[in-house]
């Protein structure tokens, strides 16, 4: 019997495509992880921005199986940059014709002087590919401000193909024929929110095999056996979904806890009484550090709804203590008046999210300890899968893909 921690969607998709028996619990009293979804006053509000990118069409029927058909949006996406009180296109580099004049030659001018740079980390790897002015304006403030840290302490990949490249040439066709192309140019969108993805993979689960509001206490991994908040289960296989760090304690191994680093992210959605001016926009990038947010997103212009919904993201360092809830609303709303979003408009309804761990940080050291604790564990038939069960940057499609190949590699798959 395999044992599932976790039932958002790396955990539902290990059930969906194993054909061994299973159990399934989670800590929370809800299915879907951070892919949650809240629905009120003619509001819906995701835990955050969640938009499914699918580039396997067959894994797109399978997750949009059970979703009724005219929910679905494909969406195109429109992203930009707010700097200096205007807006660029997404991405900055390939949008430096749209800057002031001295602010474009100095971009273009460091685009074509980067050599001599050892790439080591994250900051170098910006600084050798696009040059000091494109990342000084936005890649390095906006990241710091996103990953809560010196951009120094991030390997050079560790954004893997999320990272939005474009070589010289790219950039310089850009600035008479516009491809802001990236690797999610379109997106899928419920009217229901991300959860009706959830529920809809779901569908594929014994949901008498599920069990709510149960939390994982302790791993004896010798005698395979989990200890719950309701009982003792004895497993063969355990599949985990929870952040690594927190395994490996469970489980009662020593490992360097400074290896393992995060930040939080605090999501403010908001709804109000009217739409705003920005009625095309899906997200705004925002890497000026006197905003309080780095990103905020329109779900009213995604779903198509009568009155600006907001999601707005804060990022902080994992050891951050978040104490007043309501101080850190009124920055946000103030920050929102200060670049226009917000004109006349009143705040209807809000909600709040902490996500802790939200983006980890990926460097050397956190990548050979989560490859060798990981062989450790499948000695014992523990496997750690997910976002954060692998400790990774990646989509909720590779999520599902990751899930699938070790339902193959231990030969337990459903054709």
């Amino acid at each position: 019997m395999d044992l599932i921690i976790g039932a958002g969607i790396s955990g539902i998709a290990y059930a969906t495509f194993t054909n061994n028996d299973y159990l399934m619990i989670d800590k929370d009293d809800e299915i879907g992880g951070y892919c949650k979804t809240i629905k009120r006053n003619g509001y819906v509000w995701d835990y955050s921005g969640h938009f499914f990118h699918f580039r396997d069409e067959k894994l797109k029927d399978l997750v949009c199986k059970h979703i009724t058909p005219n929910t679905l949006k494909t969406v195109k996406k429109v992203t930009k940059i707010y700097y200096k009180g205007k807006y660029i296109d997404f991405p900055f580099q390939k949008n430096i014709h749209q800057l002031e004049k001295e602010e474009f030659i100095e971009c273009l001018y460091d685009l074509f002087n980067t050599e001599n740079i050892q790439v080591k980390t994250f900051k170098d790897m910006v600084y050798a590919n696009l040059g000091k002015g494109i990342c000084d304006k936005f890649l390095i403030p906006y990241n710091e401000k996103l990953y809560a840290c010196d951009l120094n302490h991030l390997d050079a990949g560790a954004m893997g193909r999320f990272f939005p490249k474009a070589n010289r040439e790219d950039i310089i066709l850009n600035f008479k024929k516009e491809n802001n192309s990236s690797y999610n140019d379109s997106f899928v969108y419920s009217s229901g929110g991300a959860i009706e993805y959830v529920n809809s993979l779901f569908k594929n689960v014994n949901s008498q095999n599920v069990f709510l509001g149960e939390k994982l206490l302790k791993i004896d991994i010798k005698n395979k056996k989990a200890y719950t908040s309701e009982r003792e289960i004895v497993y063969d296989n355990l599949i985990s979904t929870m952040p690594f760090p927190e395994l490996l304690d469970l489980c009662k191994i020593p490992y360097d806890k400074s290896v393992f680093s995060w930040n939080k992210v605090m999501v403010f959605n908001l709804g109000f009484d009217q739409k705003g001016n920005d009625t095309e926009s899906s997200w705004v990038y925002v890497p000026d550090k006197e905003i309080c947010f780095y990103r905020l997103g329109y779900y009213d212009n995604i779903i198509k709804s009568d009155k600006m919904s907001l999601y707005v993201e804060l990022g902080f360092s994992k050891d951050y203590k978040i104490e007043n809830v309501e101080t850190i609303l009124e920055k946000v709303l103030s920050d929102l008046k200060r670049i226009g979003i917000i004109t006349n408009q009143k705040l209807i309804d809000y909600q709040s999210i902490v996500m802790d761990p939200a983006y980890v940080h990926i460097n050397q050291k956190s990548t050979q300890a989560v490859k060798y604790f990981k062989n450790e564990l499948a000695m014992h038939n523990i496997f750690s899968i997910g976002r954060y069960g692998s400790w990774t940057y990646c989509s909720i499609e590779d999520n599902i893909t990751e899930a699938r190949e070790l339902c193959q590699k231990m030969k337990f798959i459903q054709d």
